[in-house]
């Protein structure tokens, strides 16, 4: 069920040529007669209106060899058996084993449709990285009571403490990751709060400050409180439902915050109070925090200046994350987000990605139980992140005992991210989407990029609640901490 502001239009891409898993060829036997533009239901060939010539393929629209027993092929109805069909070598090379080209290519489909993709052909629910989330399967049963899709609920609610505060109920258990004024382009940010207003769900502001930009979307921002402190201001704060402190990101556990020069222009300055070209780093932990009672402090500071606001502990996992965790909760959080080691942060070196931090799937687990032995489970909400790419991926990390969990690299791939790697330079990221250089910032607009955004939630929506109907489940909280309805395939018959 979604909520009653969504909208979903198709959104092309902002590129012709995207990289298309296969390659139509058309040679020079073609006599442009339109044949294929008039048969193909997928806008392959285009012929515009009063041109006597057909346009090239859209490569990336074509569903490959499956296509080739269908009545309508183009290969089959050329009458000069102009056209042949191949996979397109420079396909391996986008991605990676964890965001494979399949999950990449899926997720720009849904960004541009609103729903998954019909292809066969695209294995966008696992990737290929051999273990973690990729290793984990549905356990469906064979004959689910029935539910109607209408009238399963997807949303969830962030306060359940109690304690006569804000009660926030988000209409999906998803909400966009902190990426900070600095690490992404304006046009970026403003798209993600303005997508989370439609979805009634959050986004964080990242640690970089607060653009004016967001304030028309305040009721759907998470305001960040990170060891730097940049940008922390008290107005702010009190202008939000949720703050959150941030101690650590599961990307470089350790490590604190990076904007390296490059990156920050005189607006990410003046917003961070810094200097331009300087690169800012920021201390781990927060210095004035070493104990329980001293986070404590932290959590009545924010609770005093905003007497309706949420607020949200995120830490890494290290091997005591469940320590971490009741203890936020002593503290007086409303929501405990952990971040997993597969978190991708453009500027964290790749010795902290791949060493340091707990693989959130082990991460949940290991809190969730924690907090149900203390008794504490019910009163505290427990988002998950740091690796989160498909819908399944989503549902899997609820059952593990995550009551939602945090998107951020897969917004950015609805954006037509391809995972170059460098976000971290100022004119590194080539579509726009993660640069501080104001022609770059440019590429896109804020309502294009929205509507990207929008749609690629309903998709991922649309999944989330065919998983629940194929439990025969009428809401999502029913499949929190229902490991029994996972099997890993290494060790399952």
């Amino acid at each position: 069920m979604k909520p009653s502001a969504v909208t979903i239009k198709e959104i092309p891409s902002r590129f012709r040529h995207q990289v298309p898993k296969y390659k139509i060829t058309r040679s020079d036997a073609c006599i442009n007669c339109g044949t294929c533009a008039r048969t193909c239901p997928y806008g392959v060939h285009e012929r515009v209106e009063g041109h006597n010539r057909v346009n090239p393929p859209i490569d990336y629209k074509c569903i490959g060899f499956e296509c080739r027993s269908k009545e309508f092929c183009c290969i089959g109805k050329c009458p000069r058996q102009a056209l042949s069909l191949s996979l397109n070598p420079m396909y391996d090379t986008l991605g990676d084993y964890r965001w494979t080209a399949d999950i990449i290519t899926a997720t720009w489909i849904m960004a541009e449709t609103g729903y998954p993709p019909t292809r066969t052909d695209l294995e966008y629910s696992v990737g290929n990285s051999g273990g973690g989330f990729d290793k984990l399967r549905f356990k469906f049963p064979a004959n689910p009571p029935y539910v109607d899709t209408s009238q399963i609920s997807t949303a969830i609610e962030l306060n359940r403490r109690n304690d006569g505060r804000g009660n926030v109920v988000i209409s999906t258990p998803m909400y966009g990751g902190g990426m900070s004024f600095g690490s992404v382009s304006l046009p970026t940010m403003v798209s993600k709060a303005h997508n989370a207003t439609i979805w009634n769900t959050f986004t964080c502001s990242g640690e970089g400050g607060y653009p004016e930009n967001l304030i028309p979307y305040d009721d759907h921002v998470i305001t960040q409180v990170a060891t730097g402190l940049f940008g922390v201001r008290e107005e702010t704060i009190q202008r939000v439902r949720i703050v959150e402190f941030k101690y650590a990101q599961g990307a470089k556990p350790g490590l604190g915050g990076h904007l390296l020069g490059e990156k920050n222009t005189e607006s990410v300055a003046r917003m961070r109070e810094a200097v331009k070209g300087t690169s800012l780093f920021s201390p781990f932990p927060f210095h004035s925090v070493y104990s329980i009672e001293d986070h404590k402090k932290h959590i009545d500071w924010i609770k005093e200046m905003n007497p309706q606001a949420l607020v949200s502990v995120k830490v890494s996992t290290p091997n005591d994350v469940d320590m971490v965790a009741v203890g936020s909760y002593y503290a007086g959080a409303h929501i405990i987000h952990i971040d997993g080691g597969y978190g991708g942060t453009g500027a964290a070196p790749d010795i902290a990605k791949k060493n340091i931090a707990m693989p959130i799937e082990y991460g949940i687990v290991k809190v969730h139980r924690f907090l149900k032995d203390e008794g504490v489970r019910d009163a505290i909400t427990l988002i998950a992140s740091g690796g989160i790419r498909t819908a399944h991926d989503l549902a899997k990390a609820i059952c593990l005992g995550a009551d939602g969990a945090v998107v951020g690299t897969a917004e950015l791939i609805a954006l037509e991210c391809v995972r170059c790697g460098n976000c971290e330079s100022g004119r590194g990221c080539a579509r726009g989407i993660a640069s501080t250089d104001s022609e770059l910032a440019d590429l896109f607009t804020e309502e294009w990029a929205t509507q990207r955004l929008t749609n690629f939630y309903h998709a991922w929506n649309v999944q989330l609640v065919e998983i629940l109907q194929k439990f025969g489940m009428k809401s999502v909280k029913e499949l929190v901490g229902r490991t029994d309805l996972l099997e890993h395939i290494d060790y399952s018959n």
